[in-house]
This record gives structure tokens, sequence and C-alpha cells, in this order.
């Protein structure tokens, strides 16, 4: 009897030390809203989709947001969409309409970048060796860096969109050492810092935070799960990132950590313009969006860069201008 009381004893006191590690690890500064910095990622291909005037929406994130900070994808796809033929101009546009407005930019490349299908690999390296589509891809990198590396708006290079999620879209097995090859080759080219992200629901960081000299973590509450093949809102609070920041930080000291890709735009069964407004409601609306700002406030990070503003003027065509109206505020204050 008193053995197995001792058992339990000893199981509660494991318990007991186990939730005050928790407690401690889950402490972190939370930023006042006056101290907090927003961007956003665009993307031209996602405005395209949207049946919108790409050119126009970006002219708009920038005349009528507000918006001083963006991500924008160099897509290989798109640049090199026929092998050594280099198509720059749309992407020297939007580089040179943000730095005329004194915009900061990081520049995103490499074959996985931002929006589905993920990978954006060109039609021609279909059938190559892997050896030879990585060599392709350092060459397209080079090119990238090279062309725009004078352009002292451009305040950090991102390689790769979350590398070490690639069971996630429509991409090859995930090869550390090549990512490894990719820094080093932007290292070399420029001295700029290098942001590398990864899932913050579905990654422990450390190998992704590791390598950056920025640390780029995902933030979304509220998507549309194919396994399960209904809608979710992930059961965590603030205090989840703030754990994983603080327990990464034992092992990796990126400079900065930043959230790269915070949820402002529904995640649907299919794309969201192809879902009636009710079910788009179901992952993002004005009131969802206002508690995923209140929630990455205490999440303990500084910068955030919001995934979504082609939704947003999406929706104003749709005669809902509430959602662009609200992130006008956000933009502000930042």
């Amino acid at each position: 009897m008193f053995k197995g009381f001792r058992k339990i004893k000893a199981f509660f006191a494991i318990l007991i030390l186990l939730l005050f590690f928790i407690f401690l690890m889950s402490r972190g500064h939370v930023y006042r809203q006056s101290e907090l910095e927003y961007g956003v990622t665009f993307s031209k291909q996602q405005a395209q989709n949207l049946g919108l005037d790409w050119q126009k929406v970006y002219l708009s994130i920038f005349d009528d947001l507000g918006v001083k900070k963006i991500r924008l994808p160099a897509y290989w796809d798109e640049i090199e969409g026929q092998r050594g033929n280099f198509f720059w101009q749309d992407l020297d546009w939007q580089i040179n309409e943000a730095s005329k407005r004194q915009v900061k930019i990081i520049l995103a490349a490499g074959a996985r970048l931002p929006r589905w299908p993920e990978c954006h690999f060109p039609s021609w390296t279909k059938g190559m060796f892997k050896s030879q589509v990585e060599d392709r891809t350092l060459e397209y990198l080079t090119k990238v860096i090279e062309r725009y590396r004078d352009n002292q708006q451009i305040v950090a290079w991102q390689i790769e969109n979350e590398p070490f999620l690639s069971h996630f879209g429509d991409c090859p097995k995930f090869d550390k050492q090549f990512l490894d090859q990719e820094i080093a080759l932007t290292r070399k080219l420029d001295k700029r810092p290098i942001i590398v992200t990864d899932s913050g629901e579905l990654s422990i960081w450390v190998g992704a935070a590791g390598r950056a000299d920025i640390f780029g973590t995902t933030m979304y509450l509220n998507t549309y799960s194919g396994f399960l093949k209904r809608y979710i809102h992930y059961p965590i609070t603030p205090a989840f990132f703030r754990f994983k920041k603080n327990l990464a930080s034992w092992f990796v000291h990126p400079k900065d950590w930043i959230v790269i890709e915070l949820q402002a735009e529904p995640w649907g069964r299919e794309a969201y313009q192809k879902l009636p407004q009710a079910e788009r409601d179901q992952t993002m609306n004005l009131k969802k969006f206002k508690e995923t700002i209140e929630f990455s406030r205490q999440a303990g990070f500084r910068e955030f860069y919001l995934w979504g503003v082609e939704w947003w003027y999406w929706e104003m065509g749709q005669g809902r201008p509430e959602v662009w109206d609200y992130a006008r505020t956000l933009f502000e204050k930042s």
C-alpha cells in the first residue's frame, strides 16, 4: 500500500515540476501595440488568380494602406520560364515602386517560395537529375542576388520558404545539404541578413533558426484539415509560441525572431474565391482578423508580415471593405 502511495507521490511531484518548467518556458516579453511593426507579403500570381489588376493592387498597398515593409517572392518559373531567357520586368517594377516609396523589402528566392504549389520550378526542369536541378537553382539564385544587391531598400534575403516542411506542397524531398549550399552562396554574394522560415505549428524551429540571421515563423489559427476533412482551430494559446521560442533559444541564436506569415485570409477546402462567404468566414473574417492580431501580439514577437493582402483587396470588390479598412489602421500605427 505504502509502496503504491510513494509512486503516486513521485508521479505528482514530476507532474508539478513539468508544469512549472512549462510555465517558466512560456514566459517572455510581450510588446505593446504601439511597439509592433507590420508588413505584408505580396504575390503577383495570387492577385492574378483572383482576377485582379495586380499592379493596381500593388500600388494600393503603399498608397492606400500605407505599408512600409513588404516581402516579395522572386518566382523562378516566372523569371526563367524558358531556360536561359530571363523575364525581370515585373519584379523590377515591383522593387522599383517599393523603393521609390522607401519601403523596406525582403526578397525571397529559391525554388520553394510563398503560395501554392509551394515549389515553383520551371517546367523545363522536369526530367532532369537532382544534381542538375540543384545546379540550375544555384545559377538562378546567383542571378537574382546579383541583379538586386545594389538596391539598398532590400533589407534581407529569404532563402527558400519553410524548407523543413517539405511534405506540404508539390515539392521534392528536402535536402539540408543543398539548403546549406544556397545559404553559403548567398553569404558569398552579399552581406545582408538571411531569413530562413519554418512552420509555427508543425515544426520545432531549431534546424531553420540555426541557419538564419533572422528566423521567421508562420502563425495560423484557423485552417481546413484535408486529413480530418473538416475545419479546425488550433487549440493553442500565445504561450505556445513563447515556449517554442524560449526552448529553441537554448540551442540556436539568430539575431532576430519575426512572424514572417501571419494568417489574415481564409484557408478553405479549396481556393477561397470558390467558396461561399459563410464558409470563408469559418477561417477568416474581420472578427477573426482582430483576434489574430491580438493573439500574435501576446506571442512575444515585434515584427509581423501579414498574409492575405490580395484577399483584402478582393473582398473590397465583393462589397466588403471592412478587412482592408481595419488593416489600414495597423499600418498607420506601425
